[in-house]
């Protein structure tokens, strides 16, 4: 009986193994598609939009906008966007739908306020943020909802307006709290659901950095986050898994 138990709980042992190795290699594998992907991208008109949208309305990466676009026009379900800022990570997922072909709800929260910053100082982000967007030609393509992300009346909101479907593609840009924001949604991501969660790398000294990272690196070691890379400056790419199976 005993040389049974143990050699089952080795056959366990063993294909844990090969899980976790094949596991490992997937990611891999997807790591390179990634940063084969963006290098098409570079050689296609798009490449030059983004650019232009980057320089006008943007804080993050070029690459990191090019993959947006690229996540926004390829993943099934709608979109969640927490942080718009002034909109361009907005217009780069709403140009990924818009070359999509197909028709996908893109949710942007942004609470509004000012920013000062030498090259996108705003007195009035909401302003700015709607003005971006019609100018781009994709408010259309956008659901606003103005307020900040945590609160009930936010929430409702986004559940409403996406109803039983699951979110295939979430970006995080608000403030340091990261894990606060996924706990407000994660019942709505898809398993799978592509993730751009900015500021999680850095300087030590970066006190939203460090929380960020935080955040990013316990979800990761919990299961929940599956890293693909780090992208541009500052900014994690991966996919949702739920909880740890």
């Amino acid at each position: 009986m005993l040389s049974r138990i143990s050699a089952s709980r080795h056959g366990e042992a063993i294909n844990e193994s090969a899980m976790k190795t094949l596991k490992t290699g997937d990611q891999l594998n997807e790591c390179l598609n990634l940063m084969h992907t963006l290098m098409e991208y570079r050689h296609k008109p798009i490449h030059s939009e983004l650019l232009k949208i980057r320089d006008r309305y943007s804080m993050l990466h070029l690459d990191v906008l090019i993959l947006i676009y690229h996540f926004a026009k390829i993943c099934s379900g709608p979109i969640l966007e927490i942080g718009a800022f002034v909109g361009g990570a907005t217009t780069a997922a709403a140009f990924g739908v818009r070359d999509s072909g197909k028709r996908k709800e893109l949710i942007t929260i942004e609470p509004g306020g000012s920013v000062k910053h030498k090259r996108l100082g705003t007195r009035n982000i909401l302003r700015d943020l709607e003005r971006n967007l019609a100018r781009q030609g994709v408010a259309e393509l956008v659901t606003l909802i103005k307020g900040r992300s945590f609160d009930p009346a936010t929430i409702s909101a986004v559940n409403e307006a996406v109803g039983l479907d699951k979110f295939g593609l979430v970006i995080l840009d608000a403030d340091a709290a990261k894990r606060r924001d996924i706990e407000c949604y994660r019942d709505k991501f898809a398993d799978g659901c592509w993730m751009v969660i900015d500021d999680c790398y850095g300087a030590d000294t970066n006190a939203k950095i460090s929380a960020s990272r935080a955040d990013v690196d316990a979800l990761t070691t919990a299961g929940y986050l599956e890293p693909l890379g780090f992208y541009g400056w500052s900014t994690w790419v991966g996919r949702w898994r739920g909880p740890q199976r």
